[in-house]
């Protein structure tokens, strides 16, 4: 197939792509900075600059002294040019989340999801409600709104319809870019896996940020994980890529929620981890209402509960094994550990998780792996969601 040639609205796309990437990301910078980041020569930086200013996507933000001239004025993304929303759509809630172009939060809202199969006419209703809510909250105009992010718990098919197949919510083939809108959204919509969007949020901002090659998994009700390599989310042929809490652990052995049997999640996802608890009391009911506050009482109930103490010791032997799959597999410098259970769990257990890790991985590849939590706490994944349409306007240089 014969190659199309870049045309000169190629050529100006990837100039302002350039630019306003470098200045979303590292800013404040001069000109000059801008240049040496871009390799742009100066008559380029200072034309495309320009015309961003006048748009006002950038604006002045101080000077910085030069050597010998003038001081040079510093340059940063406005963060009022537009706003952005992040859905985090969870095995057992929706969060909400508002954002400037400076990812500051600006309105959150979380409502809690009844049914473990829930309907998507009814979550599309939630998360139009939602969407509604925050832009009332912060008096945001609909105009304002670069689009919606919207991080889903199953695999992302993104053909011409995008559909949602999340076994563990019940959705075989859901196309929720149309539910949404037969709800009344009419705001841009970018599905993506929720793993996979907490990952692009800790690599942009959190403990990912500087790694080429990194996994940042997601452990909540659910299991999974975003793979990094040479800089680039590994998505597999058809998007599915990731679905690490999907790899066997023990085969046969406890039946998971995907169908299958001796998967990963069905050890340290939040609902096999409290499975395993009840169990180890007899089959007395873990006290407190949902599956958040039930993993608190598991490990508040640790330092007095050998049954309490031996599930979390198995747990963390069972996630080291499981990330010591990742290294061996992937070779990644860094493996970030986040999801509200995965920052709960590895607050408490992080040393006996890296050094079951140790113990089940290649010796080499290990050493040249560092195992993190993640630092944006438990909303990354509604971050990352919001960074899908951010991460659109970069790629294209808002033309």
């Amino acid at each position: 197939m014969r190659s199309r040639r870049a045309t000169v609205r190629d050529l100006r796309r990837r100039n302002r792509s350039a630019v306003l990437s470098t200045l979303f990301f590292d800013s404040p910078l001069s000109r000059h900075e801008v240049g040496q980041h871009t390799g742009l020569s100066a008559a380029t930086v200072s034309n495309v600059t320009a015309e961003m200013l006048e748009e006002r996507l950038l604006v002045e933000a101080g000077f910085v002294e030069s050597d010998g001239g003038r001081p040079r004025v510093l340059l940063r993304v406005d963060p009022a040019y537009r706003r952005v929303i992040g859905v985090d759509l969870g095995e057992t809630g929706v969060t909400v989340e508002l954002f400037d172009l400076g990812m500051t939060s600006l309105a959150m809202l979380h409502q809690p999801l009844d049914a473990n199969h829930p309907d998507p006419a009814e979550v599309g209703a939630v998360i139009t409600a939602g969407v509604r809510d925050v832009l009332d909250k912060a008096g945001v105009a609909d105009a304002e709104v670069l689009g919606v992010g919207i991080g889903v718990p199953g695999t992302v098919e993104q053909a011409h319809t995008v559909r949602v197949h999340a076994p563990t919510i019940g959705w075989d083939g859901v196309p929720l870019p149309d539910v949404l809108r037969a709800a009344g959204l009419t705001l841009p919509l970018l599905v993506e896996n929720g793993a996979k969007t907490l990952g692009q949020a800790e690599m942009w901002f959190g403990a990912g940020r500087g790694a080429r090659h990194a996994v940042i998994a997601l452990i909540g009700s659910g299991v999974g994980a975003m793979v990094v390599t040479d800089g680039t989310t590994y998505r597999g042929s058809t998007s599915s890529a990731g679905e690490w809490g999907h790899t066997t652990l023990i085969y046969g052995d406890r039946p998971c929620r995907c169908g299958s049997r001796g998967c990963l999640e069905a050890y340290v996802g939040a609902e096999g981890i409290l499975d395993r608890y009840r169990r180890a009391r007899g089959g007395r009911a873990v006290p407190r209402p949902d599956e958040q506050s039930q993993l608190d009482f598991l490990l508040e109930a640790a330092d007095r509960s050998p049954q309490a103490a031996q599930v979390l010791e198995d747990t963390a032997g069972y996630l080291g094994a499981g990330i010591a799959n990742l290294i061996n597999l992937f070779n990644p410098e860094r493996i970030v550990l986040g999801g509200w259970a995965g920052i709960a769990l590895g607050s408490r257990l992080l040393p006996a998780i890296r050094a079951a890790a140790a113990a089940h991985a290649l010796h080499y590849a290990y050493a040249q792996t560092s195992i993190e939590l993640c630092t944006l706490g438990p909303d990354a994944v509604a971050v990352g969601a919001a960074t899908l349409p951010v991460a659109d306007l970069l790629r294209q240089g808002a033309v």
